[in-house]
């Protein structure tokens, strides 16, 4: 009778460090998750300032009013990256998927208000997948990517 009651308390333990350890694996997958979504959705802003990037080299005249949304972008990607940048990204100054620029700077500026509302509405689909604090935080920039292409003449 003894044999068999402690077999049964070692498998009891047993079951209880499994427990744990699914736990731990949960929040770990969790973490991993949630640290690719924010890699996404951080690329997805390093590749908007590359836009930016490329309309501004292509039309300088513009710099009065782009600068500042630019710099928005720029500040979305950090705060959405898992880690602080080092220093400046490399990505950050290309701007993958856009091959040219229109020569015509009113459709510069449309074809950088498509770019914020597809990087918009990308943030925004993301916020289903986001753990609560990320996805207030995805909220935001996506509303803010909006906002940015209503005043890029985009809006409606």
């Amino acid at each position: 009778m003894t044999g068999a009651a402690a077999a049964g308390l070692l498998a009891g333990c047993s079951d209880a460090g499994g427990g744990r350890d699914s736990a731990a694996a949960e929040r770990e997958a969790a973490k991993r998750a949630e640290a690719a979504l924010r890699e996404r959705t951080s690329a997805a802003s390093r590749a908007l300032v590359g836009q930016y990037d490329a309309v501004l080299a292509m039309h300088p005249a513009l710099r009065d009013r782009l600068a500042p949304l630019r710099d928005q972008a720029a500040q979305h990607g950090t705060a959405l990256a898992s880690a602080p940048a080092a220093g400046p990204n490399p990505t950050a100054t290309r701007a993958p998927g856009v091959s040219t620029v229109p020569a015509d700077a009113d459709d510069a500026l449309k074809q950088l208000a498509d770019a914020e509302r597809r990087t918009s509405d990308a943030q925004l689909a993301a916020v289903a997948a986001a753990p609560p604090e990320l996805a207030r935080l995805l909220a935001s920039v996506a509303a803010s990517g909006a906002g940015h292409a209503y005043l890029l003449g985009g809006g409606a």
